[in-house]
């Protein structure tokens, strides 16, 4: 089932990048311009930028969304799960939660630079807003609809909260928590250009943005191919993770057909 699985992904995959080449490569015959290159002429540059340096860059993009997610899973991982445990504190923290998670998190970008600076805690800082709301309302939500009859078990055993949160609670969260991060770590990689065209020599957003100030369109659409492939690599390793943990969820979906 696993195998199969992925070979209908990448099936799909491939199809869609085709497609997408495909439409590319149209645009730029038929507009005929230097800024949009078609891709017969960017894909040859890709060996160039890679040979001046442009992995610099690309890892420390990567290290600021991987610092973003692991800060943002220490704090919203036990928030969300304080809030499923608890009624009061859920009822308390709910209404804030709602009020800032709809906020645009570009338009914090400002008050994020003035307060924290426009160095590495700013880009980071944007890249928590974006993802911990996300966990937390994720952990909260699955925590809470648990059914509790999938406690007993433990309970009659004597296990106490912590083994009942190993056993039941983090299993169970899992999925939606894998799917929040899928979801957010997209937009947590758009804003990060952003925040990377800002007090800094380094990171993707720098890159792609110099590029286009030099007017080298090709180096401009090779870094947003290499930037594209970034989050396409974080998509297959979070959906390759869940089928690692998650393969109750597979074995359940194979016993209903």
């Amino acid at each position: 089932m696993g195998d199969n699985h992925m070979k209908k992904r990448m099936i799909a995959f491939l199809y869609g990048l085709v497609i997408f080449h495909l439409f590319w490569l149209i645009a730029a015959l038929i507009m005929k311009q230097k800024a949009l290159p078609s891709p017969l002429e960017v894909y040859p540059v890709l060996k160039n930028v890679f040979a001046h340096g442009i992995e610099t860059h690309l890892f420390v993009s990567v290290i600021r969304i991987v610092e973003g997610l692991l800060i943002s899973l220490l704090l919203g991982l036990p928030i969300g799960l304080w809030m499923s445990g608890s009624p009061k504190i859920n009822k308390l923290l709910s209404p804030l939660l709602y009020l800032t998670y709809p906020i645009p998190k570009l338009a914090l970008l400002p008050i994020v630079f003035l307060l924290l600076g426009i160095g590495e805690t700013a880009k980071i800082t944007m890249i928590v807003l974006i993802i911990i709301f996300q966990i937390i309302i994720s952990t909260r939500d699955a925590a809470i609809n648990i059914p509790h009859e999938n406690y007993h078990v433990l309970s009659s055993l004597g296990a106490n909260k912590w083994k009942k949160l190993r056993w039941i609670t983090l299993p169970a969260i899992i999925p939606d928590l894998l799917t929040a991060i899928r979801i957010s770590t997209g937009t947590a990689i758009s804003v990060l250009f952003f925040t990377e065209t800002y007090g800094t020599n380094k990171g993707m957003g720098f890159y792609i943005v110099d590029s286009w100030m030099r007017i080298s369109y090709v180096e401009m659409y090779a870094g947003i191919l290499v930037l594209s492939f970034l989050g396409f690599l974080l998509f297959l390793l979070i959906d390759t993770l869940e089928e690692q943990c998650c393969k109750w969820k597979s074995k359940s979906g194979d016993g209903k057909e």
